[in-house]
């Protein structure tokens, strides 16, 4: 394939005046309007009840003026070289140059490093949503790339659920459950009599899917059930977590405390009688040490609720009400990924576990253990399982990885050994970044530590559309296409439609998709059809689509040819003729049915986990006071805990550019909710700027006084984009609400190593200085 495809028309545009364009995208499938060349509206399908409004913000972000218009280099870098003025990232103006001389700088950049320190030297950061479709996924085009050139240093795990996915298989025996292979929406339609929900059903999540949806439907499934006669308790500092329509019962405990809660409700089951002896029996391992834990025996603290009571905050009758309510009949447990982004974050995961393995309803329609319902619009609804498309990424040589949210020790600390998942590894010497998809400067903790991190690696290359945070701290920005500008099938593994993405408009500016630059990069270093396999665009999409229909066809789902499939848009994937029991089979046959952990059951207690001899994770669910939250010595001086969950108005950072996210703006800044109590205290109004800071940084955010936050707790959405006033200098105030120049930068133990975001404890003030511009969508400086 040319290494210029990328200006090639590949059939998908006509040259008519106006045209409607079917597509897809993480918020959902619409129609791109097409007039003389330009997208002037995006319509929502039809079929979808509840669209998302950040389908029409992606239009905003099309044509936003802070795309990336051509090839740009860091001046100080292309002034000295590899290297050069480091310190500078974030703060220098960028050199346009020709895509000619860019990809001759990427390809010598990349083989000199290669030479001198070793593929393990480069560390492929793509991480992110950046594409529903999955042939242009950023991270699996990346990832090719280099394993074709000889490898790199991945990542393993996601921000998302880091801490549950390396948990869960020595626990469960798979990470399925956790990453939304749970009960499905039409298992719990008159079965489940009470669904306690530790940490809510938060709807605004339930906008979103990875890899796009047709209809945004689990509100309608959520009003089905309880029409059915379910009763809903919700657990979280938020009531915003909880849909009006449920008239849940809430219960708001302290942040991070939730494990305490689950380990009094265990030990009210315990001594009650009110545990399933039977099925701890034939299906758990490990029972009696963890019964030994809760009743005191193993430390001399009795776990009952008058304990929980003094680290929650909830009244201990409470507490045992909700335990004897919930042995009365079938009750699902749901658990959001949120609460395991805190330190310990694997506690809150096993503990929910033993608590339903008491309850004895795992495996029962309606009943047991549910973790992330509601976090993605997907998870839940009905689906037969079929494989998703995916493009083949190869091996990578190197074995070379870190976990996820490890980027910043591993910059600071080359060499430095770390334990991880029950081994000690030693960090690479990482000398080039690439990035592309994703933001780091979004989704990491403690960004004035990774600002000084940053400056490490001798040379930065990100592929982005948009002038994020990433693109300013980078050396070398390569513009890329946004889902309008190409051509893919979206698809996720939970919801049922396969969508297929046709390119509305020829790329804007200079913009290449991330496949064109990667071919035309190793047509340079000499493995081009090795890369390409000769397949341009639409030929690859023939082949992942033939793929995904093979691998229907075993499972007796008919799908139709792909010329049918692209001209019709769509194609359904039919739900199974029962609905889905996370673990059914394993209750019916625990000997036939064996689950993949070392005893073959449910582990309550893990010698796996316990022969790592790791202070931080024990070998069964434990309370393990956070390094930061209400009951600690922190608070005298930080006295609120900040909860950073996901936006209604964005995708992480995505998108902070459209009309959705900058109406939600307060003051022109992120808001930020705080509870009237704690606003009068400090006298702080609605509207008011606020600067909120702690050790780690201080960022100015918009004042919202609402009782939907508990007191002393704070709630700032993640994902305003990073706008320092000094740019490039680590410590400098942010501008505009960035929640992660606050967050703690710590794994949640030596199991995981996961991002702990949700244990973090702030001040807040009023802002009593003219507020400083808001510059986050402005372009850097630039000259040719």
């Amino acid at each position: 394939m040319a290494s210029r495809g990328d200006l090639k028309d590949n059939g998908a545009m006509t040259k008519e005046a106006s045209a409607r364009r079917p597509s897809a995208s993480h918020w959902g499938a619409f129609d791109a309007e097409v007039r003389n060349g330009r997208v002037v509206a995006l319509r929502p399908a039809a079929e979808d009840p509840q669209p998302s409004p950040l389908v029409q913000s992606q239009l905003d972000a099309l044509y936003a003026d802070n795309r990336v218009s051509r090839p740009m280099v860091r001046a100080g870098w292309l002034e000295a070289g590899p290297g050069g003025r480091r310190e500078r990232r974030g703060a220098e103006p960028f050199v346009a140059v020709s895509w000619d001389k860019a990809l001759e700088l990427v390809a010598g950049e990349l083989a000199r490093v290669k030479s001198r320190h070793g593929n393990a030297a480069i560390y492929g950061g793509s991480y992110g949503w950046a594409s529903a479709g999955w042939f242009h996924q950023a991270n699996f085009q990346l990832h090719r790339f280099l394993n074709c050139f000889g490898g790199f240093t991945a990542k393993t795990d996601s921000y998302s659920y880091a801490a549950g996915m390396v948990l869960m298989p020595y626990v469960l025996g798979s990470k399925d459950l956790v990453a939304g292979r749970s009960h499905a929406w039409d298992a719990m339609l008159g079965n489940t009599r009470l669904m306690v929900m530790f940490g809510g059903l938060p709807l605004k999540n339930t906008q979103v899917d990875f890899g796009g949806t047709l209809a945004h439907t689990t509100a309608d499934w959520l009003r089905r059930i309880k029409a059915e006669g379910t009763e809903f308790v919700g657990i979280t500092p938020h009531r915003g977590d909880l849909p009006d329509f449920l008239a849940a019962d809430w219960l708001a405990p302290r942040p991070n405390s939730d494990t305490a809660l689950m380990l009094a409700l265990a030990h009210t089951l315990l001594v009650g009688g009110l545990h399933d002896r039977a099925f701890l029996d034939r299906h758990c391992i490990g029972f009696a040490r963890f019964a030994d834990y809760l009743t005191g025996k193993t430390d001399g603290v009795v776990k009952d609720c008058a304990w929980a009571a003094a680290i929650t905050g909830l009244g201990a009758a409470d507490i045992a009400a909700l335990a004897r309510r919930m042995a009365m009949g079938r009750t699902l447990i749901t658990v959001t990924w949120s609460l395991q982004r805190a330190d310990h974050g694997e506690q809150p995961y096993w503990a929910a576990i033993a608590l339903a393995a008491m309850l004895g309803q795992i495996g029962q329609p309606g009943g047991g253990i549910g973790f992330g319902h509601a976090c993605e619009g997907g998870i839940g609804l009905p689906r037969e399982r079929v494989a998703n498309p995916r493009l083949p990424i190869g091996d990578n040589p190197t074995g070379s990885s870190i976990p996820v949210a490890r980027i910043a020790d591993m910059l600071l600390h080359p060499g430095q050994s770390y334990r991880y998942d029950g081994r000690t590894h030693r960090y690479p010497d990482i000398r080039l970044v690439y990035w592309s998809g994703g933001n780091p400067f979004h989704h990491h903790q403690d960004l004035n530590r990774l600002v000084a991190a940053w400056r490490r690696p001798e040379t930065v290359i990100v592929h982005d559309p948009w002038w994020t945070a990433a693109a300013r701290h980078a050396d070398i920005v390569l513009p890329a296409t946004t889902g309008l500008e190409r051509n893919d099938i979206a698809a996720s593994s939970r919801d049922p439609f396969v969508l297929a993405v046709h390119q509305a408009i020829a790329p804007v500016g200079q913009a290449r998709n991330d496949h064109h630059i990667f071919a035309a990069l190793a047509d340079r270093l000499g493995f081009g059809r090795g890369f390409t396999e000769g397949l341009d665009e639409m030929g690859w999409l023939r082949r992942l689509y033939g793929e995904l229909r093979a691998s229907a066809e075993r499972k007796q789902v008919a799908m139709p040819e792909f010329d049918r499939f692209w001209a019709e848009g769509k194609v359904a994937i039919p739900a199974p003729d029962e609905p889905f029991v996370a673990l059914a089979d394993f209750r019916r046959d625990p000997e036939r049915n064996r689950l993949p952990t070392p005893t073959g059951k449910i582990e309550l207690f893990s010698d796996t986990i316990a022969g790592f001899a790791e202070p931080d994770c024990p070998g069964h669910p434990a309370w393990l006071e956070p390094v930061e939250w209400l009951g600690s010595p922190v608070a005298a001086r930080y006295p609120l805990h900040l909860i950073s969950g996901q936006p209604r108005h964005r995708l992480h950072g995505q998108l902070d550019i459209g009309s959705a996210s900058l109406a939600a703006k307060v003051a022109g800044r992120e808001p930020i909710q705080i509870n009237p109590q704690d606003a009068a205290a400090r006298g702080i109004r609605d509207g008011d700027v606020v600067r909120v800071f702690n050790d780690r940084g201080a960022t100015l955010a918009g004042a919202v006084v609402s009782d939907a936050v508990m007191p002393r707790v704070a709630y700032l959405t993640v994902g305003a984009t990073y706008d320092p006033l000094e740019p490039g200098r680590p410590g400098s105030l942010d501008k505009h609400g960035s929640a992660n120049l606050l967050t703690l930068d710590k794994g949640a133990s030596n199991l995981s190593q996961g991002p702990i975001a949700h244990s973090c404890l702030v001040e807040i003030e009023p802002y009593r200085q003219p507020a400083p511009r808001v510059t986050a969508f402005e372009a850097p400086a630039t000259r040719n």
